[in-house]
């Protein structure tokens, strides 16, 4: 245990305590790296009622800092990447001002498809339930042992409830935390800047993103 009440991450990272909902696919071997990882995601059907193609994690294996989103947008879905659509420029943007190169992060979603509503031509966002994010918490905790990130980010509630396993609020959750053997940190996802109305009101959130950014950046070096 160090000074800051953590212990270190291990050589090989360990999935959270309640293992037992992480367990394998019956229909899938176990990956030995994440390239195959991701070859058996995009194989995966959706386990959401959305879209079927994949949207994997983007990085390097070994990035000091794993950042998880909620799912994959309309954008995201059509380009196979995760954020590149407008929470996605938010955050790069952000991130730059933090002084945190994008590149060299590990960037996620807890749900790997994207999960709609088809409104006339539209695809619209809809929430993935508890039920939905249990289901992809395997594929997840396997991405994270590969990459094996210094500190993991938990970009909204949703993440948090797939990183820990149950529901927390935001604004009791944020700030350093730990996701199974894993030291984190929970502040909101960049989505939710965008949807604030007033300007004034999400000028100053958006400052307390940054600012929660600067501190990931301190604790992951």
């Amino acid at each position: 245990m160090n000074e800051t009440g953590f212990s270190e991450v291990n050589a090989v990272a360990r999935p959270p305590s309640d293992a037992g909902d992480l367990l394998a696919p019956l229909d899938h071997p176990q990956p030995r790296s994440l390239a195959e990882l991701n070859r058996m995601l995009a194989e995966l059907a959706p386990l959401v009622p959305g879209a079927p193609r994949a949207v994997p994690g983007e990085g390097p294996v070994g990035a000091a800092i794993a950042f998880v989103g909620e799912q994959p947008g309309d954008v995201e879905e059509r380009e196979g990447r995760p954020f590149v659509g407008p929470a996605g420029q938010l955050l790069d943007r952000a991130l730059q001002e933090a002084g945190i190169d994008r590149n060299r992060t590990y960037v996620t979603n807890a749900v790997k498809h994207f999960k709609y509503e088809q409104r006339g031509k539209r695809r619209m966002h809809s929430k993935p339930s508890a039920g939905e994010v249990q289901r992809y918490r395997w594929w997840l905790f396997q991405e994270l042992g590969f990459v094996h990130p210094h500190l993991v980010v938990a970009l909204g509630a949703t993440a948090v409830l797939a990183l820990l396993g149950k529901a927390v609020p935001i604004a009791r959750a944020r700030g350093e935390a730990r996701f199974g053997n894993y030291r984190g940190f929970v502040t909101v996802h960049p989505s939710y800047l965008l949807r604030i109305p007033d300007e004034a009101s999400k000028h100053r959130a958006y400052s307390e993103f940054v600012a929660d950014l600067e501190r990931i950046r301190t604790l992951a070096e």
